[in-house]
């Protein structure tokens, strides 16, 4: 499962920038990655990580702003097309998972 958080959060006053880059640091915290400035990606190797991951964000998220949190299985992700200019980027893949003998 893969876990994607957008948000829009206001950043007019001082308390609100603060907010916001407290919640950016903390889906850092989470390890979740920046896919853009405002989109953090997270890859969870079940439904139950994916659902626990969520709450985290859920209790994180800002009094004002708008917060949105998409999960989808690893091959809907590898569907992903993403360019940089003109330029098609690989899609990132999710970590191996490693066996233990």
């Amino acid at each position: 499962m893969w876990l994607m958080v957008m948000f829009d959060l206001p950043v007019v006053t001082k308390p609100e920038r603060k907010a916001a880059t407290e919640f950016r640091a903390s889906l850092l915290d989470l390890g979740f990655e920046m896919s853009q400035y405002s989109v953090y990606l997270r890859f969870c190797a079940s439904q139950s990580l994916a659902d626990t991951q969520t709450s985290l964000v859920k209790a994180l998220v800002p009094h004002a702003g708008r917060v949105s949190i998409l999960s989808f299985t690893d091959r809907q992700f590898q569907r992903t097309i993403t360019f940089n200019g003109r330029v098609k980027v690989p899609t990132k893949k999710g970590p191996e998972q490693l066996e233990i003998f």
